[in-house]
């Protein structure tokens, strides 16, 4: 990878991992999803995992809480659709 910081030992799949990072996702959502792939399959990684309520349904206050157990900076001062996006972007 010329260029690039090697992602370290904890990254199983570095190449998804760079191609992750390259369209714009953060480090630790790359890391999730290029670990989960390596775990099983690429293609079974979008199937994986159940069905959540739709954040649309959340209280302001319940989607700040869940901003917060992620670490989302300036989550106080975001509105609901800002929390909604920052918490789909993470």
């Amino acid at each position: 990878m010329p260029g690039k910081q090697d992602p370290g030992p904890s990254v199983k799949d570095k190449e998804l991992y760079e191609s992750l990072r390259d369209e714009g996702n953060s480090k630790e959502k790359s890391a999730r999803i290029a670990n989960a792939a390596a775990n099983s399959s690429r293609s079974d990684v979008g199937e994986k995992g159940g069905q959540s309520g739709s954040y649309e349904d959340w209280t302001v206050d319940d989607l700040q809480d869940r901003a917060r157990e992620i670490g989302i900076e300036g989550r106080s001062s975001m509105n609901k659709d800002e929390l909604i996006k920052a918490l789909r972007n993470h």
